[in-house]
């Protein structure tokens, strides 16, 4: 096994990162076993995560560490408001709201991620790798299942500026290896990376408890069946 930091980081986040993947929601998601409006949620509240994480992003852009990370292929917000719009309606930003585990969630990374360059790579490694890695194959699934395409619905898991994943995924990695960190640095961003997992493991359970939150619902039924 490489001694590399990217592997070192990598074997140090395997069990949070499976237990994120194991959620019975994100199974039963891909499996088309929820009603579209439970998708509708998770959009919702990637919303949420997104903005304070790409807020941070800009924050961190001229940062010697973090700068080098911040890409703007990566910028997930358009497509998640594209994808809002498409799902709920024009009025979308009204009728959509943070629960609880992703409120949790974005005060941390406003805490932590607009000053301190190791925990923003953290965040930053955590949310988009992950993106482009088995969000890729949850963007299949999930269009599959509720009949969405990346110009209605799913614009999210579509990267239109990266046309190799596996290559970007590797030049990242080669970033992260790359850091010029101390061991106090480096072992500070191993732990908020799986503080990271561990957020966003609360948002998927807490998504998958019926009626909390409550879903959120199209303008009309029809209207969104139109839609699609």
């Amino acid at each position: 096994m490489s001694d590399t930091f990217s592997a070192r980081l990598r074997a140090a986040s395997w069990q949070d990162h499976q237990a994120a993947e194991s959620q019975r929601y994100v199974s039963a998601l891909v499996a088309g076993e929820l009603p579209r409006q439970r998708y509708t949620d998770l959009v919702a509240q990637h919303y949420f995560i997104y903005q304070v994480l790409e807020e941070a992003a800009e924050a961190m852009r001229d940062d010697p560490v973090a700068g080098g990370f911040v890409d703007d292929r990566l910028t997930r917000l358009p497509a998640l408001e594209a994808d809002l719009a498409f799902l709920l309606g024009p009025d979308w930003a009204g009728r959509i709201s943070p629960n609880l585990a992703t409120r949790r969630y974005v005060a941390r990374m406003h805490e932590i991620c607009f000053t301190f360059a190791p925990a923003f790579v953290a965040h930053h490694y955590t949310r988009y790798l992950g993106d482009l890695s088995g969000g890729l194959y949850i963007g299949r699934q999930v269009a599959r299942a509720y009949d969405l395409t990346p110009a209605g619905g799913v614009a999210f898991y579509h990267f239109a500026g990266i046309d190799d994943a596996r290559a970007y995924k590797d030049a990242y990695r080669a970033r992260l290896d790359a850091l010029p960190l101390d061991v106090t640095a480096e072992a500070a961003l191993v732990g908020e990376v799986a503080v990271a997992y561990r957020h966003n493991t609360a948002v998927l359970a807490e998504l998958g408890h019926d009626g909390d939150p409550k879903p959120a619902t199209p303008t009309t039924p029809e209207s969104m069946e139109s839609a699609a």
